[in-house]
């Protein structure tokens, strides 16, 4: 996944949904883009986010759209009134300058869903996909459910994209320590009971990521995308996920997770979630040397008062990562 060249944008089409209040536009290239600008409502990090988040799902395997940056003049907001933010002020006008865009996936020829019914799942072919974003999301610290969009084939079939990445690295503004059940995606039967064999797939994915790479992309973004903050908690994601140990008994964590929502146990992750906060226990159930190596204000796992060495962790709610 790369960023490929900048475009500008030529054509308002219309606002879309969202706490960012991102619009449609058709930019020098012919396509279509969604774009955030850079003092959107949401935060300053949003774009940071986006753009490092969405190279990320790339580069593990993860179908996501193609993104640029796209240039926003003085012109097309003089020209375009109606593209700018609604606050409970009134409307306020967009800084023109480079924004984030994301290529728009909803063409004439395209069926695109936003929601699906849970009779619909099986039809994803993907759809394996949502537990390794899952777990990519959870190192990430997203702050916010995990969105998708799902595409139709003329067979019928469903490949899901993953998009709004706005969230990522300790939401919009970088300062939110998230459990990991934020971000999972709103209905949970779209996880599919895995295996081992899925479970060893998903950490070959997430360890054969390119973090150098992914780097020189948060460090070559556009002036204003990038604060010191969004640094920060871009370079504790690569220590966290860099730990084999970890990244293995979190992948464990997730899944039985999973297997415990298929089993209808949604209700005994409530209690253990009530539990653990009326003890305010908020502390790293690492394996050894990885709280040294995270770094202070890294994500932080819950589980229970003592500190267990690698042999003591289980992929179970007790002792498994709870980033929050």
């Amino acid at each position: 996944m790369s960023q490929g060249e900048s475009v500008e944008a030529l054509q308002y089409i219309r606002k879309l949904r969202g706490g960012s209040q991102p619009i449609l536009v058709k930019a020098n290239d012919g396509f279509f883009y969604v774009v955030k600008f850079l003092n959107n409502l949401q935060g300053t990090q949003s774009l940071f986010n986006e753009a490092v988040g969405t190279e990320l799902f790339g580069c593990a395997g993860l179908p996501v759209p193609e993104w640029r940056p796209v240039h926003i003049t003085e012109d097309f907001l003089d020209r375009n009134p109606w593209c700018w933010m609604e606050t409970e002020d009134g409307r306020r006008r967009p800084k023109a300058g480079w924004c984030f865009g994301s290529r728009f996936l909803g063409l004439r020829n395209v069926t695109l869903f936003e929601i699906l019914p849970s009779s619909s799942f099986s039809r994803i072919v993907n759809r394996a996909d949502f537990l390794t974003a899952w777990v990519l999301d959870a190192f990430c610290g997203h702050a916010d459910n995990r969105q998708a969009v799902f595409m139709e084939r003329k067979s019928r079939w469903l490949d899901a994209h993953f998009i709004d990445h706005g969230h990522l690295f300790g939401g919009a503004l970088g300062v939110e320590t998230p459990s990991f059940l934020t971000s999972r995606y709103l209905d949970p039967r779209i996880y599919a009971h895995a295996s081992s064999e899925d479970a060893s797939g998903i950490q070959r994915a997430i360890q054969g990521l390119d973090l150098t790479a992914l780097s020189n992309v948060a460090c070559g973004l556009p002036e204003g995308w990038s604060t010191d903050r969004a640094m920060m908690n871009f370079e504790r994601f690569t220590r966290l996920v860099s730990d084999s140990v970890l990244l293995k008994n979190v992948i464990q964590f997730i899944l039985g997770t999973v297997e415990h929502t298929e089993e209808g146990h949604d209700s005994c992750l409530a209690q253990y979630a009530v539990r653990y906060k009326r003890k305010s226990v908020r502390t790293q159930i690492l394996p050894s040397g990885v709280d040294d190596r995270a770094g202070d204000g890294a994500s932080s796992f819950v589980g229970n008062e003592k500190r267990r060495g690698p042999q003591a962790v289980r992929p179970s709610y007790a002792y498994a990562a709870n980033f929050g």
